[in-house]
């Protein structure tokens, strides 16, 4: 039987949620929400670290976050495709876990799977509620078309004027703690591995101070800012105050 979930995060690369979302992820997980992460790659092509190292990186980062899944498409580093075959294996993954609401990657950034996974990720969940494209489980069993109720995609490296922005004061101790786990990544003043941009002392810097940006934005210390992909209905506006 598969497992529900209420959000699911795609990253193109593992660290891309810890990075960007893992305020939001802490936050709806202490909700009570069920939230999983899919990346898409094992990150073979990073300066440091090899693929071995960063899923068990990944793995350290599920358990600080409490996720409840987690899984890695294995789609080439640097090389995957917004291409039929890619937006089937994507379309299994969202009718697997049926999210209500799905997050990915900035819809631009410097690094170009970012964009690349933002447009895949959009596709998918739209050929995803198509009843006529048949998909199957790990079982053989066939899968009901789903379509999740809102996509959103988080910002990255380049700056993007949010559409909305989630207050993660409370979350950010866990959010510094998932990053961290990717020890391999970031800086480490013991590491012979080659420097890279995210190695600098000065790279989580930046990371805490674009999340102190963004809670300005709001009035609180920490955010992390959403772009979405339509307009969002509004009932009451008391939801929005």
């Amino acid at each position: 039987m598969s497992l529900k979930l209420d959000i699911l995060v795609m990253a193109a690369h593992p660290d891309d949620a810890e990075l960007s979302v893992a305020g939001t992820i802490a936050r709806h997980i202490a909700m009570g929400k069920k939230v999983g992460i899919v990346d898409f790659t094992q990150g073979e092509l990073g300066t440091r670290g090899t693929a071995e190292i960063r899923l068990r990186e990944s793995a350290a980062a599920a358990e600080i976050l409490q996720l409840s899944s987690r899984d890695n498409m294995k789609f080439r580093d640097g090389f995957f495709k917004n291409d039929e075959d890619h937006q089937l294996k994507l379309v299994e993954i969202i009718r697997k876990y049926q999210p209500d609401i799905v997050i990915a990657n900035a819809i631009e950034d410097r690094h170009p799977d970012h964009g690349k996974a933002s447009d895949l990720t959009d596709q998918a969940c739209f050929l995803s509620g198509l009843r006529m494209i048949h998909t199957f489980d790990e079982s053989g069993e066939s899968q009901a078309a789903w379509r999740p109720k809102s996509v959103f995609h988080y910002i990255q490296d380049r700056y993007i004027e949010p559409d909305f922005v989630i207050d993660i004061t409370p979350y950010w101790p866990v959010k510094e703690a998932a990053i961290r786990a990717f020890r391999s990544q970031f800086y480490d003043p013991d590491s012979n591995e080659p420097e890279s941009y995210l190695t600098t002392p000065d790279f989580l810097g930046f990371i805490e101070s674009r999340s102190q940006e963004m809670g300005h934005k709001i009035g609180v210390k920490y955010g992390e800012g959403f772009t979405k992909s339509k307009m969002l209905p509004v009932s009451d506006l008391f939801d929005v105050i």
